[in-house]
């Protein structure tokens, strides 16, 4: 029991150091996030990007929506493989692994697991038996989720929930990178 109270709260450090590092280079008017190497898939470290809004090199083809979790934004990808919008997002306190998911399901209006009212809810994804999917409160916030509650609602600004509802219909193909 010690052990699983102990990941739990090394795990909540972790979110909420990784949430004011983000928040704070966006108030100095820096990049969202800093690029950094990882390792592919293949082995191999990755080049960071140049500019953190540009489309990610791995985030398939075709008409798309792409999730960045790094980045903490999303590009709606038409058809051409060329991106029509891209928008900062606070994620969810669960997050999808990196892959390829279809949008599953739509709800115009709805009450999110954190008790907000939310519109346009596009979900893609469960983790755990938590429901991922992107979506915008009606009240126009966009506050980082409470770290104690498990959550799947990736917050956008309104506007930006209107345009992802118009382009991700049930079927359409959501890559997380």
């Amino acid at each position: 029991m010690v052990a699983v109270l102990t990941a739990a709260a090394i795990a909540t450090v972790g979110f909420l150091a990784y949430q004011a590092s983000a928040n704070a280079s966006e108030a100095l008017g820096g990049p969202s996030a800093t690029p950094s190497a990882s390792a592919s898939a293949s082995g191999a470290a990755a080049q960071p990007r140049k500019d953190p809004r540009s489309l990610p090199a791995d985030s398939g083809s075709g008409e798309r929506v792409v999730y960045s979790l790094r980045d903490r934004r999303v590009w709606l990808v038409g058809e051409g493989g060329k991106p029509e919008r891209s928008f900062a997002v606070v994620p969810s306190t669960i997050s999808p692994d990196a892959g390829t998911y279809l949008v599953s399901s739509r709800s115009g209006a709805v009450t999110g697991s954190d008790g907000v009212r939310v519109e346009h809810v596009v979900r893609f994804a469960n983790v755990n038996e938590v429901a991922i999917g992107f979506s915008a409160a009606l009240d126009g916030t966009m506050s980082a989720p409470d770290p104690s509650l498990r959550t799947g609602g990736v917050r956008m600004k309104r506007a930006d929930g209107n345009a992802l509802w118009t382009f991700a219909t049930v079927g359409t193909k959501v890559v997380v990178v």
